[in-house]
């Protein structure tokens, strides 16, 4: 099971210098990374995940991210199953991250 992680936390890690910067990895569709996402969010869609996830470091912190934190928390644990030893799943998604930390961004 892997650990989630909600918007206003994952706010002030990003925002805390001292502390290893994640890799943001957004799991959403193009249409969907295209309308919204948080800044300095990379984007590969879950579908290509299992074929993607070496593209990612394995020392550094991973939180995934999506619409509402379904499909981020399922990617979380196939990178967990596939070695991966940091990975957190934005609770909520883009949309928590919409209410709560950035309240101008575009939803859908």
């Amino acid at each position: 099971m892997i650990r989630e992680i909600n918007a206003r936390e994952l706010a002030d890690w990003l925002a805390d210098a001292s502390r290893p910067q994640p890799v943001l990895l957004d799991v959403r569709e193009d249409w969907e990374y295209a309308l919204c996402r948080i800044a300095g969010s990379r984007q590969i869609p879950m579908n290509l995940i299992p074929l993607r996830h070496n593209e990612l470091p394995d020392d550094t912190p991973v939180v995934t991210i999506c619409h509402h934190g379904v499909r981020s928390y399922q990617v979380g644990l196939f990178l967990e199953n596939a070695g991966f030893e940091q990975v957190l799943s934005l609770r909520g998604g883009v949309a928590a991250w919409a209410d709560e930390v950035e309240p101008a961004m575009a939803r859908y």
